[in-house]
């Protein structure tokens, strides 16, 4: 295995990491907001795209397959030839694709733009890299909880956001609002983020980044076409062996090389395996809620017998609950993991988000379950998202920082197509054209699948292995201030938590 190397950039002064930060997070907070812009107005843009609703989904669909290969591969080249140039870049496609979409007006060019946003997805595994790599030690864990919150929080700012946009501009603005500030954040970022001191030297294997192309795009799109292709079908069926079989071979090939694209050694990790068993598990709670409880408030209970009526500028403010208690409880993660901890952190997330989707299991007719399962439901996340995301970085070596935390996200993506796929399956029994809106049983049957979701997601948080800090590090000379940071990783773990030495 090839050992990571230091540059430090001695061509200008390196600016204050609070800058850098400062330039991550607009960064970061465009790319969030691009992930859901598009959910709550999917029928808005099949009707001004003139397509189909099967159609209109690809939308979605696109945009997911694109962003899970790309978030792995482009963070893994970012450890290799720096994170500040391929954040660079990243931001420089995901502007395109967003500009791309604003000046469509039919179903194709949208979905192609949709696609090349997707690669935007490596902008959060980069910044937290960067942050590795230019903070204080002491200061690191904070910046990645704030970091993964505004990525949650991102999210739910575009189901509050898309309606008034369309309500008052169009629906081009839900790129080009996006576009202005992605175009920003590159430009500061070209000029404010410093190179990166942390490398991997080596070639980057591309026949392994094909084997995960190969393998990720068959399985989502398995999960994400089942409900309309059949489970059953051949397609199906097809598609989900060619994952299985793929990923099998994806992860001998990774075993075998001396430049791994991602370093199973590290994947072995208990402190990552578990944080990415309880990302996948997230991930289906984030994503089912962000797409079907809009879908459920946005019901006309005259003609369904349930549900709210809502417009969609009305579905966000159902959501304004979730969206702020995921950026109050993602700032305040940091001091809370100081304290306590972030497995513990992980824990009580985990433990708090079982009880919004019990509520909606057992009561949802009223508006204030409504508002205050929302909030629960984002002071989980919270919680959750900024802890998981300090474990994944605390527990790898600075120059995997990019892969690792790339997976993490990744899997969470795998876990709303999952979520997503299956909860269409649960809603879809009923409905027909002449009734085109699930029975409530089907809700019933979601929530309480969200709720089952949450209680394995605390039992996977609980398995998460403490982590011991080695607070001799912290005088170790950085390479951005000669303070707080070492060569290895910004916080030691546990020889258990360590990857095996290399052969």
């Amino acid at each position: 295995m090839t050992t990571p190397t230091f540059h430090t950039d001695t061509t200008r002064t390196r600016p204050h990491h609070n800058l850098t930060f400062a330039v991550l997070l607009l960064g970061v907070g465009a790319y969030s907001l691009l992930q859901s812009l598009v959910v709550p107005v999917l029928p808005t843009l099949t009707e001004h795209l003139h397509t189909t609703q099967s159609t209109a989904t690809w939308l979605m669909t696109g945009y997911l397959l694109s962003a899970s290969v790309a978030t792995p591969i482009l963070g893994r080249i970012g450890d290799k030839v720096g994170k500040e140039r391929m954040l660079v870049a990243t931001l420089v496609a995901l502007a395109a694709g967003s500009a791309m979409a604003g000046v469509s007006h039919s179903i194709g060019p949208m979905i192609v733009a949709r696609v090349v946003q997707g690669a935007g997805g490596a902008v959060v595994p980069l910044a937290f890299g960067i942050i590795r790599d230019e903070f204080p030690a002491t200061k690191v864990r904070g910046a990645v909880g704030v970091t993964a919150a505004l990525s949650a929080v991102g999210v739910g700012l575009g189901l509050i956001l898309a309606g008034p946009i369309v309500d008052h501009l169009d629906y081009h603005w839900l790129f080009w609002v996006p576009t202005i500030l992605v175009t920003a954040a590159a430009v500061a970022t070209y000029r404010f983020v410093p190179e990166s001191p942390v490398r991997t030297p080596g070639r980057i294997s591309w026949g392994a980044a094909l084997l995960l192309s190969v393998w990720l795009v068959a399985l989502l799109l398995a999960a994400s076409e089942g409900p309309s292709w059949g489970w059953g079908s051949l397609r199906i069926t097809g598609l989900f062996a060619a994952a299985v079989v793929f990923a099998a071979y994806w992860i001998v090939v990774e075993l075998r090389s001396d430049a791994p694209l991602i370093d199973m050694r590290m994947m072995r990790i208990p402190a990552v395996w578990t944080a990415n068993l309880v990302a996948l598990l997230f991930g289906i709670g984030m994503y089912t809620t962000m797409t079907f409880l809009p879908q459920l408030v946005q019901t006309p209970e005259r003609l369904a017998g349930y549900g709210f009526s809502a417009g969609v500028t009305q579905s966000g403010i159902y959501m304004l609950p979730m969206t702020a208690g995921m950026f109050v409880l993602g700032v305040l993660a940091g001091p809370l993991a100081a304290r306590f901890g972030s497995r513990r952190v992980l824990v009580a997330g985990s433990l708090v988000t079982i009880v919004p989707f019990a509520i909606l299991a057992a009561a949802r007719d009223r508006g204030w379950e409504i508002y205050t399962a929302s909030a629960l439901v984002g002071v989980g996340l919270g919680l959750a998202f900024s802890a998981m995301s300090a474990i994944v970085v605390e527990a790898v070596p600075p120059a995997q920082t990019g892969a690792a935390s790339g997976m993490n996200a990744n899997i969470r993506t795998i876990g709303g197509a999952i979520g997503s796929a299956v909860t269409a399956s649960i809603l879809s029994p009923g409905v027909t054209a002449l009734h085109p809106f699930p029975r409530d049983s089907g809700y019933t049957g979601t929530f309480w699948f969200l709720a089952s979701s949450a209680v394995v997601a605390a039992a996977a948080a609980l398995a998460v292995p403490a982590i011991r800090h080695d607070r001799s590090d912290r005088g170790a000379e950085s390479p951005r201030t000669g303070t707080g940071q070492g060569s290895g990783p910004g916080t030691a773990d546990s020889d258990v938590n360590q990857p095996a030495p290399a052969p």
